[in-house]
């Protein structure tokens, strides 16, 4: 199994020369650097290793801290690798999923997160009964007065907050996007950014497009992706796929991108649910062709 090295530092005065040290002495075949704060979800390199991680590869790190500061974090990363049928393995922590002992830690850190989330949620409720049976009414007293500033500020703060929750997930869908369009139809980026997620992260149109046009009203998009797509002829449509798919990682397998395609439930160009080698490879000589690479 390909072990795959990911390491990270904070600053430009760390370097991350003993972390690579160290998981290239442990066997991985390739180490990805990052300079790039722990608290930041949307971290390009670490997007690119996730994309490259195949079924039955191997991401290691040297500390969970270089992969992710929250339980949370982690345990998303981790269920990413799961849905592709790679593993994680943590070289100074007991954490790795390709063993048993690995997979229990992983499971008493879930159950121990879970438990957390329960306290609080029992203790928030507790407080507001008992502010509730002393006669205190919860909520802003701005808004309740619908002041206009109050409203401004509550607004802003959802805003805010709806920003913070899509930079912790731009590294699945922002890449396609800005690779992707106008050129190509939503329907068909949709679904080339859902077809590595898991399905209880996957988008809808009207979701992306929210995300979309939020980004683009910050600046962190160009306003040309929400342009109108060009008509694409129809026997061009798969080629532009492949050619996509192809795109996000140049080092993917006519395998893997079998396997994705399959996942996106495309049908081959004869009307078949199950892809071969082969058809990539004659629609990745079509997109050349067509200058789609």
């Amino acid at each position: 199994m390909p072990l795959i090295g990911y390491a990270r530092v904070s600053t430009e005065d760390q370097t991350p020369l003993p972390q690579s040290e160290a998981l290239q002495s442990a066997g991985c075949i390739e180490v990805f650097e990052e300079q790039a704060s722990g608290g930041n979800r949307a971290r390009p390199v670490l997007a690119r290793v996730l994309e490259r991680v195949g079924q039955g590869d191997t991401l290691v790190v040297v500390r969970i801290d270089r992969l992710a500061r929250s339980l949370s974090h982690l345990l998303e990363v981790i269920e990413r690798l799961e849905a592709k049928g790679a593993f994680f393995r943590s070289l100074q922590d007991p954490i790795d999923t390709a063993s048993p002992q690995g997979k229990f830690t992983l499971q008493v850190l879930g159950a121990a997160a879970e438990f957390e989330r329960a306290l609080i949620r029992e203790r928030t409720k507790a407080g507001l009964a008992s502010a509730r049976s002393k006669g205190r009414v919860g909520g802003n007293p701005g808004l309740r007065a619908k002041d206009p500033e109050a409203l401004r500020k509550v607004r802003l703060a959802r805003q805010d907050g709806y920003m913070e929750r899509l930079n912790e997930t731009a590294q699945d869908w922002v890449p396609h996007v800005r690779r992707l369009r106008p050129d190509m139809a939503w329907e068909d980026v949709l679904r080339i950014i859902n077809g590595p997620l898991p399905h209880d992260r996957r988008w809808t149109q009207s979701r992306l497009l929210r995300a979309v046009k939020a980004y683009v009203a910050d600046g962190f998009l160009p306003a040309e992706v929400l342009g109108r797509a060009g008509r694409r002829e129809t026997d061009d449509r798969l080629p532009a796929i492949v050619a996509a798919i192809k795109g996000a990682d140049p080092e993917i397998t006519l395998q893997a991108i079998c396997d994705r395609l399959e996942s996106m439930r495309e049908r081959t160009p004869r009307g078949r649910t199950s892809w071969q080698p082969s058809s990539v490879r004659m629609l990745l000589e079509r997109a050349e062709k067509l200058g789609l690479l």
